[in-house]
């Protein structure tokens, strides 16, 4: 069942899900209130982006051109939607295709900036795949890996680009790792607590290709306070 609704705090921005898919979350407000933008950032390009909350999320803060690619068609065509209504035609561009099948369709070293929201959990033999189709893709790394991604990131970024992933603490190592191996240097990493004194559950991570060593540790973010509210710096971000 398709449903309309704002796009969490964004009072300016609607959004277009399905009950029985898997929708946005936190991670896909925080990434692209994370990532650098500058002036200079003319291409963007959001790898997975399901019904493209990242995308419209970074319609608000610049006028680059966005592409977002989706693998899967009803995913893509509810992403498609949500451009639509909130009339963003003429900046985002979303296209229904495999990663693996793209980084030929745009040219080398073309993109200022790339992020993504990716499967959380590695497959492994024994994994605990949901049935649901659309549920698997997005949590589990069937179809994208960080592999992939970096390696796409590796082809299509401008030397100097930008990479923003947002992970698990868990995966942190694999993270960094692979990011290291397809040239792409971390540069800041911040975690994110859901209230004070727990853990780290997310953690949001920035690269530059081909950047020079120098990693920062950004203060730590609790997204709720004591009564389960979002903290004062949640909701500047929805501002």
């Amino acid at each position: 069942m398709e449903v309309v609704n704002y796009l969490l705090g964004y009072e300016n921005l609607k959004i277009v899900q399905n009950t029985q898919m898997f929708n946005f979350s936190l991670d896909s407000v925080l990434l692209p209130n994370f990532i650098t933008i500058n002036t200079s950032t003319q291409k963007i390009m959001d790898i997975g982006c399901g019904n493209a909350p990242i995308p419209l999320i970074l319609s608000t803060k610049t006028k680059a051109e966005i592409i977002g690619v989706e693998i899967q068609k009803e995913v893509s065509q509810l992403a498609q939607k949500s451009v639509e209504l909130n009339n963003l035609q003429g900046q985002i561009t979303i296209i229904n295709k495999d990663i693996n099948d793209i980084r030929g369709d745009f040219e080398s070293d073309s993109f200022d900036i790339i992020t993504c929201n990716p499967p959380f959990f590695a497959v492994k033999e024994k994994s605990n795949f949901n049935k649901n189709d659309y549920k698997t893709l997005a949590r589990h790394e069937v179809t994208l890996n960080l592999d992939i991604i970096c390696n796409t990131a590796k082809k299509l970024l401008k030397n100097g680009g930008i990479i923003g992933i947002v992970h698990r603490p868990e995966r942190l190592a694999d993270v960094l790792v692979t990011m290291r191996y397809y040239n792409l240097e971390p540069k800041k990493i911040r975690f994110i607590h859901p209230k004070e004194g727990k853990e780290a559950n997310i953690v949001l991570i920035e690269g530059k290709k081909n950047g020079n060593n120098g990693l920062k540790v950004l203060k730590p973010l609790i997204s709720h306070d004591s009564n389960g509210d979002y903290t004062k710096e949640i909701q500047n971000y929805f501002r």
